[in-house]
């Protein structure tokens, strides 16, 4: 048994037919039905079932192609660490970050990752925390950077500060000049902008402090929120370190006095999948500071 042989049979074993399997192989029916019925005598037993239409596995059949995975797995990934040993640290480190995060991002791991590891460049993909989860779970990224809350199932993780959420807005909105911080329930039947991703989180927090937001403006994105708070339209909701993502030359801004509307960046990855040379010292650059 070696691992083409495994190749073939996960093939048949993920198409449900030989001939399917076989054109996916890019290679004759004949010689694939050979290599599976050789694979059988080896071991020793019977690993499909074959029908008129299409073959099922059998209990053997069902170990072997869970064993097959994960043997493939692991090759591959020898062969991507070895390579990333002979290439030392230089290539491209892909990474999926929620707009909220940049400030966070920018100012403190990303700068010095790149002071140690100069050789690297970077492909950035942007999107919500469940668009990032599911980049990281697609394999199109190999860290992500987002805010909590969110589900932490599959995934490695590691927080950053917790930091509070912010009220911006012109000083038309300013009902309190001289306080820099203000209590939930201030919030009361004023427009508020938020960003999509906190509605239920401001919502239910909202209404344990015994009112209904009123929602001015619902969107995707802080900086978004940022804009339209800057353009006098209302008064919007952010994580502290979203502030400097945006225009806010026309904007103040008060801290929510709420320990429950508080909010932390994380890095993420995928449990038991490898992880690049790059990716790994990013993690630990994140780690250090």
């Amino acid at each position: 048994m070696d691992i083409r042989q495994l190749k073939y049979f996960l093939a048949i074993a993920e198409e449900g037919q030989i001939t399917s399997a076989a054109r996916k192989l890019q290679m004759a029916q004949p010689p694939l039905s050979q290599q599976l019925k050789l694979l059988e005598e080896e071991l020793g037993v019977k690993l499909v079932e074959r029908g008129p239409r299409s073959i099922q596995l059998t209990d053997a059949g069902i170990i072997l192609r869970n064993r097959a995975q994960q043997i493939l797995e692991l090759t591959d990934s020898t062969a991507r660490e070895i390579s990333d040993y002979a290439k030392g640290l230089k290539g491209s480190l892909t990474i999926g970050t929620v707009s909220s995060s940049g400030a966070t991002l920018l100012h403190e791991p990303l700068t010095a990752f790149h002071k140690s590891y100069s050789g690297v460049t970077f492909e950035i993909h942007e999107g919500n925390t469940f668009m990032i989860i599911d980049l990281l779970n697609k394999g199109i990224v190999e860290v992500g950077i987002v805010r909590t809350p969110f589900s932490t199932s599959n995934l490695e993780c590691l927080y950053f500060h917790s930091e509070p959420m912010i009220a911006v807005m012109t000083a038309d909105y300013d009902w309190a000049p001289s306080q820099s911080a203000a209590q939930l329930g201030e919030l009361q039947a004023k427009p508020l902008i938020i960003y999509r991703r906190f509605e239920q989180l401001i919502r239910e927090t909202c209404l344990e402090h015994g009112f209904e937001p009123q929602i001015f403006c619902m969107n995707d994105d802080a900086r978004t929120t940022l804009l339209w708070a800057n353009a006098g339209l209302g008064i919007g909701i952010v994580p502290k370190s979203a502030f400097e993502l945006a225009n806010h030359s026309n904007l103040i801004y008060k801290e929510i006095l709420c320990e429950t509307l508080r909010t932390r960046v994380a890095a993420i990855w995928m449990k038991d999948k490898y992880l690049s040379s790059m990716a790994t010292k990013f993690i630990e650059t994140f780690k250090s500071i």
